[in-house]
């Protein structure tokens, strides 16, 4: 996270913010690049067509490598290891087919997704299929991105830069650039090809190479985007989609910050609604009051950082508004945010600082994951910025001005895209992916993270979009046991499509 901006004029912006970004929009499709009639495209029928060798790995788990070309433009040139993992399905007989699933990010783990299947999907769906998670390129145990070390991130993190002057805005962009090339010298050539198109063309020859006739696909957050993308390019082998948590394609980068900032903004006020109906609320008083004394909150921990317990790492302002955005993503975590909050306003940073290393992905150790740039990597590729010093700045005023809790922390993103080796290329339009069969596209009133307002977009946008609609918060809407989840696993397993607009 950043630091926020203080009482003064200057913007201290914490390099954390460097890799920060948001829900990737939508990259140019190259006319030639697929085949719309549904037969293999050109020059990738050794792909195809290879064996897949699975070998167990647990109970009720095979693991394989499906390999891919780094670059679709030339593929006869190097190539690149997909790493999948297969649920076998527990129903008697047949499996009803073969389901892909992505978790999101950009750069979820479809690994470590599948392996919680017990958590994510109902006994009737995993009766009924075989459940595949794959790593996309760039991310885990497939070629996975390699930027920093953990030492490196550390000093990265604990560096902050003064915005309204020349030389913090020049060390920023500096900074920033010798991260991006890190990320080239540990990564490699297939950094540049980390972009949403080439996975969906990786998810297509994984399709065809474990001998699926058409896609079954379930895909949250991120994983939308690439399911719309696969839409977009590979119409004729769409089978049963369902696109949950959806990211508008169509969306400028900073109207895409807009509106997670409004999306959070919308969260934690049903949270603060719902702590203070509690008895164990450290707040009192109306929602604009608990709102306005989080804030004071954040002024306070970031003039004077608490005690965490750990004295070599005091608690701030950023470690706060990290517990809270991971606390918006499931009303799971309120009552832990809730007792994080009560604590840190007795001065105690323990609890903040628990649920900010969770958001931060440290293991117990310490150490941040390996690819800890994947979600930045891929992210920047599939929309392009510029390095424009006064449109970023307006773009960080406008944040701030909607809301000075989230606002403060969502800006300036655009810099560490700007200033990667390889830039974006991609064209911002609509996805209408015409030809396909149904594909459901869902939205959750209060989802922090993909306000409800981008699900009906996509769902307008596709001409084959139904949109449901689940009156809730958290981030996604598949397993509260609603509507939703029967009107999914139907349409999954029988074909069955819901009404268009269905809502509870």
């Amino acid at each position: 996270m950043r630091s926020r901006r203080g009482a003064g004029a200057a913007v201290l912006v914490a390099a954390a913010a460097l890799i920060a970004g948001c829900a990737a929009p939508a990259p140019m499709i190259q006319p030639g690049s697929v085949s719309l009639d549904g037969s293999t495209p050109a020059g990738l029928e050794e792909f195809y067509a290879q064996e897949v060798e699975w070998a167990e790995c647990g109970s009720g788990f095979d693991c394989a490598t499906v390999e891919v070309p780094m670059n679709y433009e030339d593929p006869t040139g190097e190539t690149i290891e997909i790493a999948v993992k297969r649920f076998n399905h527990t129903g008697d007989g047949e499996a009803v087919g073969t389901m892909f699933i992505n978790p999101g990010g950009p750069g979820g783990s479809g690994i470590e997704m599948v392996t919680s299947t017990t958590s994510y999907f109902s006994r009737t769906l995993r009766d009924g299929y075989d459940i595949v998670g794959f790593d996309p390129r760039g991310v885990g145990e497939s070629h996975g991105v390699r930027c920093y070390t953990t030492e490196q991130l550390n000093e990265y993190y604990e560096t902050s830069y003064d915005l309204t002057t020349d030389a913090g805005w020049e060390a920023y962009v500096a900074d920033a650039t010798a991260y991006g090339e890190a990320c080239l010298e540990n990564t490699g050539p297939v950094m540049e090809f980390l972009d949403t198109v080439s996975a969906a063309k990786d998810l297509d020859i994984l399709r065809g190479a474990l001998g699926q006739e058409t896609l079954t696909y379930f895909g949250f957050s991120y994983g939308t985007f690439l399911g719309a993308h696969y839409a977009e390019l590979f119409p004729t082998r769409v089978g049963r989609l369902v696109l949950d948590g959806a990211v508008d394609p169509a969306l400028s980068f900073a109207e895409l910050t807009a509106g997670q900032n409004e999306g959070f903004e919308v969260a934690y006020r049903s949270y603060l609604e719902d702590c203070l109906a509690g008895a164990s609320c450290p707040f009192t008083g109306t929602v604009d009051e608990a709102w306005d004394r989080t804030v004071e909150l954040l002024d306070e921990l970031a003039a004077n950082p608490i005690d965490s317990g750990d004295a070599e790492r005091p608690v701030s302002d950023s470690e706060l508004v990290s517990a809270i955005i991971t606390s918006m993503y499931s009303p799971g975590w309120w009552s832990t945010l809730t007792e994080a909050i009560g604590l840190a306003l007795e001065g105690d940073g323990s609890q903040v600082l628990l649920m900010a290393d969770i958001a931060a992905d440290l293991d117990d150790d310490g150490n941040y994951p390996e690819d800890e740039g994947a979600f930045r990597l891929i992210d920047c590729l599939d929309y392009p910025v510029e390095l424009d010093r006064d449109e970023i700045t307006a773009n960080a005023d406008a944040l701030v001005a909607a809301n000075d809790l989230f606002g403060p922390y969502m800006g300036y993103g655009e810099v560490g895209c700007a200033t990667l080796p390889f830039q974006s290329s991609a064209v911002r339009d609509p996805i209408t992916a015409p030809g396909t069969p149904p594909i459901l596209v869902i939205g959750t009133t209060r989802d922090p993270a993909t306000p409800h307002e981008w699900a009906v977009s996509m769902a307008d946008q596709l001409e084959s979009g139904v949109f449901l609609s689940y009156d809730g918060d958290g981030h996604t809407a598949y397993g509260y046991g609603s509507c939703i989840d029967e009107a999914v696993d139907a349409f999954l397993l029988e074909g069955t499509v819901p009404d268009d607009g269905l809502s509870c």
